[in-house]
């Protein structure tokens, strides 16, 4: 079972180590992602770049809850959790837009077939 006190314990006490890997991390998930999806790449790759991606913003949220538990409200709360929010609905997005540019490519080349 979760146990809210040791993880909150571990965020403050882990975070400038925590924050020094997941921004980056949130950062070039995402953009890989959003790469891939401009690129054409394989669905199967946009969706690991997507769900990696999706993985360290989830972890940068629950960074920032744990923050907001311990009563901790500042710019750099909201910051953070802007971000991971931002990187989550942007691989949300890189998704649903693969997925628009698959069926699209799929519809032209049927008709070009005929």
């Amino acid at each position: 079972m979760l146990d809210f006190n040791t993880l909150t314990e571990f965020s403050s006490t882990y975070c400038i180590a925590i924050c020094a890997f997941l921004i980056p991390a949130n950062l070039l998930a995402t953009l890989l992602t959003i790469t891939f999806t401009l690129l054409h790449r394989p669905t199967v790759q946009v969706w690991q770049a997507a769900g990696i991606g999706s993985i360290f913003a989830l972890l940068m949220i629950l960074h920032v809850l744990a923050w907001f538990m311990m009563g901790v409200v500042m710019a750099p709360t909201y910051i953070l959790l802007g971000l991971a929010s931002i990187c989550l609905l942007a691989n949300l997005g890189a998704i649903l837009r693969h997925r628009r540019f698959v069926r699209a490519d799929n519809y032209n080349t049927v008709d070009t077939c005929i």
